[in-house]
């Protein structure tokens, strides 16, 4: 989330249940000299809608990877961007990757995620 804020992206939200993580997550923003300039909230990313969000960051476990695909497929705008880190999402081609092993990422662009599954769709018999 401080990332992303400093890259310039507004506004900079993480969510998070953990209470531990929270507050690891908000002494780290405070610590680096972010505190009121990124938000760390405590709510289930399941039962938060994400149809104003265009970049989303994501650190899951590959289980969690195809509900929350469903999820992001539902909610997020064609102009939207996902980086998944350490794990990919196992039915999307991303449109970048950048470095190797436990600090891989994956970029991907919704209208091409939304493109590759119409066409998948269209493929397969009814």
């Amino acid at each position: 989330v401080v990332e992303a804020y400093k890259q310039g992206l507004r506004p900079a939200v993480g969510y998070e249940l953990n209470p531990w993580l929270l507050c690891l997550s908000n002494y780290r923003a405070w610590r680096a000299g972010y505190h009121g300039k990124v938000s760390f909230l405590k709510k289930d990313l399941w039962k938060v809608n994400l149809s104003d969000c265009y970049n989303v960051m994501v650190f899951l476990a590959p289980s969690v990877k195809p509900p929350l695909a469903a999820k992001l497929l539902a909610e997020l705008p064609d102009e939207a961007r996902v980086v998944a880190g350490r794990f990919p999402f196992p039915s999307w081609t991303p449109s970048s990757s950048l470095g190797e092993g436990l600090e891989q990422v994956w970029a991907y662009d919704m209208k091409e995620v939304r493109r590759a599954a119409q066409s998948g769709a269209e493929g397969r018999p009814v």
